[in-house]
């Protein structure tokens, strides 16, 4: 850069620098703006307080937990053995039938895509134990998973978890598991001879002694009737074993029955085993997966504890609006477009100064909300979706860039409005109607999806913790907590529209007011 190019660069910024300091001095010396940011960066915080004491579920069976501290479904009927070591286990699957309640009393055939039979190797019992597991299943062909949240597909057939044909999971005949210390491999066969491995997993605390056999899991079906509980019975044969296996019969037990991630069997059903000729008939019902919001309703997110944004969303609009329609009602804008002649610059300053002083607002507010929120929620028994430190100040730091990303459209939407009311309602209806509609949970899914992605409202998919999971079958909507968009792509739909706002309103300035 020239000499001249750098001198003329610090010219700007130093006549910048006094409007930016004359826009603070005016928006500090009026105590509506000023007191409405505090009652903005409140209003989170009184939200959090009221989410974390409305339901108190002291008492209620604690939310199981996978080995990496994700709430987890581990239900499913379990026909096992102990395995004092080294061994190995495999087996034919021959059949594999689902059904759905028809009604109060009846079933009727049905496809449950992930409903599941194998074998699977865990460290116990007990709900959430590390482990790994081989499966055919009825629409995702033949799949290892571990540990609840890894799932790996046979090599060439539907890795992306997409549905495979009926045909490719047939030709399947054969499950095996080896395991070796900690690690366990799987493998499939279409003749039961020839294997193809299809994953090898380490499983940290699976411990010398642990519990292997024949699992049967049938999580909810969805479809058009909505979600409905399932059971699904298979059909092994072939049942081997090698290594250090305890001898003896194998026991059939419900794993997770009181589990406030399990729905239960549907009506007249239940999980069972029968054995005869070699053949094992195992009915079963539930699911060895990540939970997500539908099998865990009355779980929480940080999302949930935020719901105070939408009131503090409305406030920083109004202050927004203000901060120039004040100007223009008692015909202050002369005076403030004479003390910085280039119109576009004083509107940058006020921007400046309001997106700053409503980011502070917004982060003071979410950064004691979540805390307080979370100890609230905890203490009186509801379960929060864990987050990593880095979400959480994610969260933080979005919910702060979101209300101030909305309080500059606000500015710009009364820059060109010049009314104080008009101003108000045009943004409420392009930021606050479309997240209303989001949070109704009778808007249509692809709806809800398409508002999600272009209005300003998409701003809140930064608020968002849970996390999609392809081998769960459950209903993704924004009103679940579930957008469309990531998190920071989702906040800069809202910062675009403020950048447009920006640009149009510095043309309106510059051709109106002059």
């Amino acid at each position: 850069m020239t000499a001249a190019g750098t001198s003329s660069s610090a010219g700007r910024w130093a006549r910048f620098v006094p409007l930016v300091r004359a826009e603070w001095t005016k928006f500090r010396t009026v105590r509506g703006w000023v007191a409405g940011l505090v009652v903005a960066a409140l209003l989170p915080v009184l939200m959090a307080l009221l989410a974390g004491v409305s339901s108190d579920q002291r008492g209620a069976p604690p939310v199981p937990t996978g080995p990496g501290g994700v709430p987890v479904t581990d239900s499913f009927y379990f026909v096992h053995r102990p395995l004092a070591g080294d061994g190995s286990v495999s087996v034919s699957v021959s059949a594999l039938t689902s059904g759905v309640p028809a009604g109060p009393r009846d079933l009727e055939p049905g496809v449950v895509p992930w409903a599941k039979a194998g074998l699977v190797v865990r460290e116990s019992t007990r709900q959430g134990s590390p482990y790994a597991a081989i499966m055919v299943t009825r629409g995702h062909g033949v799949r290892m998973q571990d540990d609840f949240v890894n799932d790996t597909a046979l090599p060439g057939t539907d890795s992306a978890a997409s549905p495979a044909s009926p045909e490719a999971a047939a030709s399947v005949r054969g499950l095996r598991l080896d395991r070796a210390g900690d690690t366990v491999t799987g493998y499939a066969s279409a003749d039961g001879t020839h294997w193809t491995k299809v994953g090898t997993v380490r499983l940290r605390g699976l411990g010398h002694t642990a519990q292997g056999g024949l699992f049967v899991a049938s999580p909810p079906a969805v479809d058009g009737r909505g979600t409905r509980g399932s059971v699904s019975t298979a059909v092994f044969g072939d049942l081997r074993v090698g290594g250090q296996w305890a001898a003896g019969d194998w026991t059939g037990d419900q794993v997770g029955a009181g589990s406030p991630t399990f729905a239960g069997y549907p009506a007249n059903t239940s999980g069972s085993v029968t054995e005869s000729d070699g053949r094992f008939t195992v009915t079963g019902a539930g699911d060895l997966a990540p939970a997500v919001r539908e099998t865990l309703p009355t779980g929480g997110t940080l999302g949930d504890l935020l719901t105070g944004t939408f009131a503090a969303l409305i406030v920083v609009v109004v202050v927004g609006v203000l901060f120039i329609t004040t100007e223009y009602r008692d015909n202050l804008i002369r005076v403030t477009l004479a003390a910085g002649p280039l119109r576009s610059r004083m509107l940058l300053a006020k921007a400046t100064v309001l997106g700053g002083v409503t980011f502070a607002a917004g982060l003071t507010g979410s950064a004691l909300a979540i805390p307080l929120g979370e100890r609230l929620a905890r203490h009186s028994g509801v379960f929060v979706f864990p987050v990593t430190s880095g979400t959480g100040l994610r969260v933080a730091l979005g919910t702060a860039a979101l209300l101030a990303a909305a309080s500059v459209l606000a500015l710009c939407v009364g820059t060109v409005l010049r009314r104080g009311a008009g101003a108000v309602a045009c943004v409420v209806v392009a930021v606050v109607l479309p997240y209303l509609l989001i949070a109704n949970p009778f808007l249509p899914a692809g709806m809800a999806d398409r508002l999600a992605r272009v209005t300003p409202a998409a701003a809140f998919a930064v608020q968002q913790t849970l996390v999609r999971y392809p081998q769960v079958t459950s209903v993704y909507t924004p009103y679940d907590g579930y957008y469309p968009l990531a998190p920071w792509a989702g906040l800069a739909v809202l910062a675009g529209y403020a950048v447009a706002g920006l640009a149009a309103a510095a043309l309106v300035l510059r051709r109106r007011d002059a």
